[in-house]
């Protein structure tokens, strides 16, 4: 019994707590230094020219810049708050501030996911076992990118929702309409936030309506929010989230996307569940642990339900957005005890400082133990991308236009300006067709009556790629350059 007294009171102590969260933060800035995603995610240069772009012009792009098969579409920079931020990550410190911009990203979003879990919760360790869970059901999955910040603001939301449903205060929704302003200008699926605030406010007037009708609802937890500035809240986060360069405009890109197809077939990560990930299987384990939890409550929240199934049917049909259920998975779970509870305070001034500096201190010692500088960086961009063959271009210029591959397309927009793609992962500017015709060219279906390879002047191909290999034979072209990686050909 004593041992037991004294292992509780060592797991109470306040610095064992910090080390382990700050030891925490430290590992998942190591798994994202280690793994090299900070610049090998093909979006993140087309990102960062288009943030350059925004900062040397003063405003926002409205046509597809960058591109020669698009230039005079209308195209929308949705997440030009995100773009700005990394230009000047990469203008001040370099690739090392590309580098760390993701590294900083992904942290902040861990460490706002276990701040919202520990409110929520009241148990620090509760919290940080969540976090874990969490965090690798989903975190580790994606590269860093906007929808990082989607990831902040979603947890901050959902957080905020159920406090206040379990509270009966208000007031603290009231924060969601900067969020949304905010959320607005960094990342698209800020539709994401907009539905789960639209089902909250829903199933609060479907609940209203049922026991106007005389429905027996005992079974289900009781709507404790005023309605009508529930209704003002949720039409002011609609309204704010007009707020910028597109104003309502940001919609099209919304209307874009869900008409699209083909890109679902053509981007791994937006297939489906294929479950040959153990990530995969932490999901799915994570998922049923909510309902799980949310079954056992003497009466059941309607809204959590609604949000567990809708998440599960969008997570497992895009592995893109597993982090909709991973962070609704984990903070159901969390909310698990009784209301009449009080909420355990957040962590102190002095405690963050702590965990900021330790945090700190264990990154930089990562750093200089897995050769994390410009030079490591260089290497693992040039095993990825073609930058030997644009250095030949560069000193033996060839007439264009180009031709290339979408996985290479975000990289020459930012590594080779001075030929403008033939495509890139904007999906929403190319749309359906263009990808389509694009795509069958490079598997190499097709490709001689591919108008845009036709009219190609040099072509900047993956050398083990299909069409790549089909061009050895074709009288049109021949290999200027070519490495392990890459082919360059050019028109005879």
């Amino acid at each position: 019994m004593s041992m037991t007294k004294d292992v509780r009171a060592v797991l109470r102590l306040r610095a064992l707590r910090l080390l382990a969260l700050s030891s925490l933060l430290a590992l998942f800035a190591a798994i994202v230094f280690s793994s090299g995603n900070t610049v090998r995610d093909p979006d993140i240069w087309w990102h960062l020219k288009v943030g350059d772009w925004t900062v040397e012009h003063h405003m926002v792009p409205y046509t597809g810049i960058f591109s020669r098969t698009a230039a005079t579409r209308p195209w929308i920079a949705y997440s030009w708050g995100y773009e700005v931020l990394l230009s000047r990550c990469y203008a001040w410190f370099g690739l090392l501030g590309v580098a760390l911009f993701g590294i900083v990203l992904t942290i902040v979003v861990a460490f706002t996911l276990f701040w919202m879990l520990h409110r929520l919760c009241g148990s620090f360790w509760v919290a940080w076992i969540l976090l874990l869970i969490g965090s690798f059901a989903y975190l580790f999955s994606l590269m860093p990118r906007p929808v990082f910040f989607t990831m902040i603001f979603y947890t901050v939301e959902l957080t905020l929702i159920l406090e206040a449903q379990r509270t009966g205060r208000i007031q603290s929704l009231y924060c969601l309409i900067p969020i949304f302003v905010l959320w607005a200008n960094v990342h698209i699926q800020f539709i994401y936030g907009l539905f789960v605030i639209g089902l909250f406010v829903g199933i609060n007037v479907l609940q209203r309506v049922a026991g106007l009708a005389k429905r027996d609802l005992r079974f289900l937890e009781p709507p404790s929010l005023p309605l009508i500035p529930l209704l003002g809240i949720l039409a002011a986060c609609f309204g704010a989230t007009f707020v910028g360069p597109y104003s309502y405009h940001v919609y099209s890109v919304v209307a874009t996307y869900s008409r699209s197809q083909v890109p679902y077939f053509m981007i791994q990560e937006l297939a489906a569940f294929d479950f040959n990930q153990f990530t995969h299987y932490v999901l799915l384990l994570l998922a049923c642990t909510a309902f799980f939890v949310l079954g056992g409550r003497r009466k059941l929240s309607a809204f959590k339900l609604s949000l567990l199934v809708v998440a599960s049917a969008i997570a497992f049909r895009t592995q893109r957005d597993a982090w909709f259920l991973g962070i609704a998975a984990t903070i159901v779970i969390a909310d698990y005890r009784s209301a009449e509870e009080a909420s355990v305070p957040a962590l102190r001034a002095p405690e963050l400082a702590g965990v900021c500096a330790m945090v700190t201190l264990f990154v930089f010692l990562v750093a200089s133990n897995t050769g994390f500088n410009t030079r490591n960086l260089d290497r693992t961009i040039s095993r990825q991308y073609p930058v030997n063959a644009v250095n030949f271009l560069r000193q033996n210029p060839v007439s264009g236009p180009l031709y290339n591959t979408l996985d290479w397309g975000g990289f020459l927009i930012w590594y080779m300006p001075q030929y403008p793609v033939a495509i890139d992962g904007r999906n929403d500017l190319y749309g359906d067709e263009l990808d389509l015709r694009l795509f069958k060219s490079e598997q190499g279906d097709s490709y001689t009556s591919d108008p845009y390879l036709n009219e190609a002047g040099v072509l900047l191909l993956p050398k083990n790629g299909p069409l790549a290999k089909l061009l050895i034979a074709d009288t049109h072209f021949r290999i200027a350059y070519q490495d392990q990686l890459s082919v360059v050909y050019v028109r005879n």
